[in-house]
């Protein structure tokens, strides 16, 4: 069957379309984003700007009619921190079903996490063993872990590359003081859910997803997208280390020109890259391994798990 899946995260409206049946590997057929950055049109209220609303409404509406025209039998349409925390989430959701014909469905974070962790676990298969998963997303970080396909722990902790820049960050490049307190920021955060998921380790494999690892990863010397999803990419902690402190004297317009650095998030990677340090260190991992499916995938592995087993 022919599946549309519908993404709004913090940073993109993500629509992919892909062809798939339980027990076989989804072939994506179509991949388009728009770069809305919701996270970043918050208003100190906490609402989500009638500017933001409205651009949504306009990727809903495209995506909307994208996925007709490519003949999908479903739109699994999702939205996650930047609607899910927005004080009017209720108000946008209703706007976008009435203007654009699409029901959003608002993802918990530790919904994110399961479904993200779920993913991993089909890419990898059983031999993995243990998993352990980290997904910095742009409005949160997603922590994950077991043996199985559903998590024996799931968190998600407020540590979004977005959301800190946009919190912690008022130059460009940021000073030393502000690098300095949101590290203590994000270690302070990270320690309940570090310590359960230390006490319930150890772990056969330790991954991570989504773009902010692609990005570091990336930039630590690993190999270039195109050199396809099977190819191994490990992102070391002294690899992290020696990105951090490389970018961390950059202004973002020169950091977008690196490769593998998206010009719409290049202000965001340092945020990225001490979550990522500080979430390696709780956790005490020396390295990960970048996994190429994320939470849309484990969407779709959801839903064909459902509709096989009615």
């Amino acid at each position: 069957m022919r599946l549309g899946v519908l993404d709004v995260g913090s940073n993109t409206v993500h629509l992919l379309v892909v062809d798939a049946h339980r027990g076989a590997q989804p072939w994506p057929q179509l991949s388009e984003k728009s770069e809305l950055r919701l996270a970043e049109l918050i208003t100190r209220r906490g609402d989500l700007s009638r500017d933001g609303a409205n651009a949504l409404v306009r990727a809903a509406s495209a995506a909307h009619t994208e996925a007709k025209r490519l003949g999908c039998e479903e739109l699994l349409a999702f939205a996650t921190s930047a609607v899910r925390d927005a004080r009017n989430s209720a108000d946008v959701l209703a706007l976008v079903r009435d203007k654009s014909g699409v029901d959003l469905n608002v993802l918990s974070g530790e919904d994110e996490a399961r479904l993200t962790f779920l993913a991993v676990r089909r890419w990898y298969g059983w031999s993995a063993g243990a998993l352990l998963c980290l997904d910095i997303g742009g409005g949160s970080l997603e922590l994950s872990a077991g043996l199985d396909e559903d998590p024996s722990l799931a968190f998600s902790v407020p540590l979004g590359a977005a959301r800190l820049t946009r919190e912690w960050f008022k130059s460009d490049p940021p000073d030393r003081d502000s690098i300095t307190a949101l590290r203590e920021h994000v270690e302070r955060a990270l320690e309940v859910p570090a310590r359960k998921l230390v006490a319930d380790g150890p772990y056969d494999r330790v991954v991570a997803t989504s773009k902010t690892f692609r990005t570091l990863t990336r930039l630590a010397g690993a190999a270039p997208s195109s050199a396809g999803p099977r190819v191994t990419r490990v992102l070391t902690r002294t690899g992290l280390t020696q990105v951090t402190a490389f970018i961390s004297r950059m202004a973002s317009s020169d950091l977008a020109e690196l490769d593998g650095v998206s010009a719409g998030r290049a202000h965001q990677t340092l945020a990225g890259a001490i979550v990522a340090g500080a979430a390696m260190d709780a956790l005490g991992v020396s390295q990960l391994e970048l996994c190429p499916w994320a939470l849309r995938e484990g969407v779709i592995l959801r839903r064909l798990d459902w509709i096989e087993g009615t």
